[in-house]
């Protein structure tokens, strides 16, 4: 392993309540050992990406009901690529380079797995999106 994937292992934080074991699926692994601890790590880079976002589209976020914000939420990861890939991007570069042949082997359902997540995220949070709430 070289030093830049030691690095980014040493950065991350530990998610104490994941569990690993042998029943666990290829993808299901990826996702406990790989990608909750990169989301975790960049949440706070998530949360001022989307306030952006929310700016850069006039604000109309904040005229919306919990219930719709919620939904914009979503609709926003899964509706504008660009946006979609500009989040998978900052996962993704967060990677070693074992990670990402891994990764690259079944790319399409691991970046499912990782939008939903990132969506989870953003939802569970919502609060912290509000108007004057993050600095940055």
């Amino acid at each position: 392993m070289d030093d830049r994937s030691l690095r980014l292992l040493k950065a991350r934080p530990q998610i104490k309540t994941t569990q690993i074991n042998a029943m666990m699926g290829s993808d299901e692994r990826f996702q406990n050992e790989t990608l909750r601890p990169i989301l975790k790590m960049q949440n706070d880079l998530f949360l001022a990406v989307f306030k952006n976002y929310i700016k850069k589209h006039k604000n109309a976020f904040y005229q919306l009901s919990l219930e719709k914000r919620l939904d914009y939420i979503e609709k926003s990861i899964q509706k504008d690529i660009k946006f979609r890939n500009s989040v998978k991007g900052m996962v993704i570069g967060q990677f070693t380079v074992e990670e990402y042949a891994i990764y690259i082997q079944n790319s399409s359902a691991l970046n499912k797995r990782m939008m939903t997540m990132v969506v989870k995220r953003l939802k569970d949070q919502v609060q912290l999106l509000e108007d004057g709430q993050l600095v940055y």
